[in-house]
């Protein structure tokens, strides 16, 4: 029973972000989203403080978010495209205790020709908490979409500058574990 009080939770959350963001300013190339939120008591783990995995949950939340104001939601409805994420790393400094406010901040931070690099970070009292990446792309019927083609779509132009030293360090690192798989 609790694990279905958790997904109704997850889903009004989710319900909520969507209404939020159709009502939202769309956002441009480069625009930080900031969206300031609580430790609800189904976010604790037995610590007593946000539990691990909740990060990333809030993290595809605001994801949500960042594709209905930017445009790209609608565009992959359209051309019948799918996200998928290809990864993530987050770093763990400062813990969330129940009921505590705190902003989660969410930006395109590079790209590359399929992938999307976006920085996150959960911050209180002007203190980073956790801190990461996610990169993800759209993916069609045959593949994974170029993002020429969906930058395209929403009349966007990709990144021009450089990954992030942190993404290439992620990215290299990502190999090595790819090469050393069981």
């Amino acid at each position: 029973m609790n694990q279905f009080y958790a997904a109704m939770n997850l889903y009004l959350r989710l319900l909520w972000t969507l209404l939020r963001a159709r009502r939202a300013a769309r956002l441009a190339p480069g625009d930080t989203l900031e969206r300031t939120l609580r430790v609800l008591p189904n976010d604790l783990d037995v610590n007593g403080h946000m539990n691990n995995g909740r990060y990333l949950t809030l993290i595809d939340l605001v994801l949500v978010e960042y594709f209905v104001r930017s445009g790209f939601a609608a565009a992959m409805l359209r051309r019948g495209w799918r996200p998928m994420a290809g990864g993530s790393f987050i770093t763990y400094r400062r813990g969330l205790k129940p009921f505590q406010a705190y902003t989660l901040r969410f930006r395109l931070d590079g790209s590359d020709a399929h992938w999307n690099y976006m920085r996150f970070e959960f911050v209180r009292d002007g203190r980073v908490c956790a801190a990461g990446y996610m990169k993800g792309t759209a993916v069609a019927r045959n593949g994974l979409v170029p993002n020429v083609t969906s930058y395209a779509a929403i009349g966007w132009e990709p990144p021009a500058h450089a990954l992030p030293a942190p993404v290439r360090a992620w990215l290299a690192a990502e190999q090595g574990v790819m090469r050393s798989a069981w």
